[in-house]
């Protein structure tokens, strides 16, 4: 896209005005996105993007431009505003750019390019018509969307830094929404990695349309959600929302530096129960949330997060690493050329234990099971958190009972790491866009199954529903808090108060 010498140029403009520090990141993307509803395809959208962001710090101060002109003048004119902003300094460098290989690579068996549009539409029909046979009566509509994209980057820096990557990610989602009894309820099912065509090898869009129809289906006829304080069983199924939201946030190490995280100031400490281990690792093959380098041109690389319950390390970009004085490791991510880059997650996950899950329900007694989430919201200040849940079940006598519907999950993050009884052997991935500053970027989480709390006094989690359970105190269902909405082709996971 650009070649080394224009790129050296750019940045020794960028740095002329005195700047300590200059990067820029060129980016070509092409996207294709298929729409299905009412059972025909009502959008189909493809295109190539490209730009530049060429940023600037000095001191404290750091100033960023980005461009859609990638010849030298568009080039050199971003460079000089963002040199600009800085003041009226002067200095002279030399900047000699050496290319890095990359310690980790994601193999891609079927480039998105290389099918055909029309194979890619049947994928949504192909749900569309699933999730209609599960029931013609009760499965009112269907939403299913498809989505590439190929993403070239390069990114030099004025230390000499150089990299070449190309990202390649297909998702695909599907919603059903079914009605009768006077109830309304839907299902989403959802699959994507930093993966080509073959995502279809391992998800058939006929199975996912199914289960999103059946999960709908049986929500008509749940019992409505129990309320109060009671054990509650994560399932490895659920997928790590809880972990991203409740404690991942709060990790990222520019909310720390502005006070704006509960673990602020805590490494070193115990913050969670001796069974959790919290680990970020942009490099598992094939999860939507992976890279080889993150979008400042570090080498991405597993970050242990918490160690069996103590607080090791935060996530950084090159910015909030410089300001504690240390190295990034590895996580300053931007949604395209047209944002600065800032510490984001990638693929964080609570490491598995080694209890049964079937022990884990046995254990529970009466409670709650959590099979997929939904929506939520975190404080990172507190830590304080709201979710639903998309897919629960009672637990009575250990055993899974009844589905039930309307529950929503109160309590706060490190208080509920602290309590987790028991961590299971699994470890059950999701997949979102993660919203952050107004950004956002493809992420996954994960969890094992997990039981917190031991009795309904004990329990830091407040189940809210429509009816009370036992002598626990009545809570008033949470509802709207929804951040896995539809919107075309992508599902969005916006994490924001």
């Amino acid at each position: 896209m650009v070649d080394k010498d224009l790129l050296k140029e750019t940045l020794t403009v960028a740095m002329s005005r005195g700047g300590d520090f200059a990067d820029i990141f060129v980016e070509s993307r092409q996207v294709t996105a298929i729409g299905l509803e009412d059972g025909k395809v009502e959008r189909t959208q493809s295109g190539t993007e490209a730009g530049a962001g060429v940023r600037v710090w000095s001191g404290d101060a750091t100033a960023y431009a980005y461009t859609n002109e990638l010849d030298r003048e568009g080039l050199l004119r971003a460079a000089r505003i963002a040199a600009q902003a800085l003041g009226n300094g002067r200095k002279d460098v030399t900047v000699d750019l050496a290319t890095a290989k990359p310690q980790v690579t994601f193999r891609v068996r079927e480039l998105p390019g290389d099918v055909a549009a029309e194979r890619k539409a049947e994928m949504v029909q192909e749900a569309d018509r699933s999730a209609r046979a599960v029931d013609t009566e009760h499965i009112k509509q269907v939403m299913a969307g498809y989505g590439d994209v190929v993403q070239d980057v390069v990114i030099a820096n004025s230390t000499g830094m150089h990299v070449e990557d190309r990202r390649v990610r297909t998702r695909f989602v599907v919603q059903a929404v079914a009605a009768g009894h006077g109830v309304i309820q839907t299902g989403v099912e959802a699959a994507a990695g930093i993966v080509g065509f073959e995502l279809f090898d391992t998800h058939d869009p006929r199975r996912m349309g199914a289960t999103a129809a059946e999960r709908a289906k049986a929500l008509l006829s749940a019992a409505p959600a129990p309320s109060g304080r009671m054990p509650v069983v994560l399932s490895g199924t659920a997928g790590g929302t809880m972990v991203h939201e409740a404690c991942g946030h709060g990790l990222e190490a520019d909310l720390v530096q502005k006070g704006l995280s509960v673990y602020g100031g805590k490494e070193g400490q115990e913050v969670a129960a001796p069974t959790i281990t919290v680990i970020d690792d942009a490099t598992l093959a094939d999860r939507y949330g992976s890279y080889a380098f993150d979008d400042e041109g570090v080498p991405a690389r597993p970050v242990t997060l918490i160690r069996e319950g103590v607080l090791e390390d935060y996530l950084y970009d090159r910015l909030s690493a410089k300001k504690n004085g240390r190295e990034s490791n590895g996580h300053g991510r931007r949604e395209s050329y047209q944002h600065r880059p800032i510490p984001r997650m990638a693929n964080t996950y609570i490491a598995a234990g080694k209890d049964s899950p079937d022990e884990i329900l046995r254990e529970a007694g009466n409670g709650l099971l959590v099979r997929k989430m939904g929506g939520g919201q975190v404080n990172t200040t507190t830590g304080d958190f709201v979710f639903e849940v998309a897919e629960g079940y009672l637990i009575r006598d250990g055993q899974i009972g009844p589905m039930v519907r309307g529950a929503t999950l109160t309590g706060n993050g490190p208080e509920v790491l602290r309590r987790v009884v028991m961590v299971g052997s699994d470890l059950g991935f999701t997949i979102g866009t993660c919203g952050k500053d107004g950004q956002g970027v493809p992420v996954s989480d994960a969890q094992p199954t997990m039981l917190v709390g031991r009795n309904r006094k004990d329990s830091p989690i407040v189940v809210g529903g429509t009816r009370q359970m036992g002598d626990g105190p009545e809570v008033r269902a949470v509802r709207g808090l929804v951040d896995e909405e539809f919107s075309g082709w992508r599902p969005r996971r916006i994490r924001r108060l």
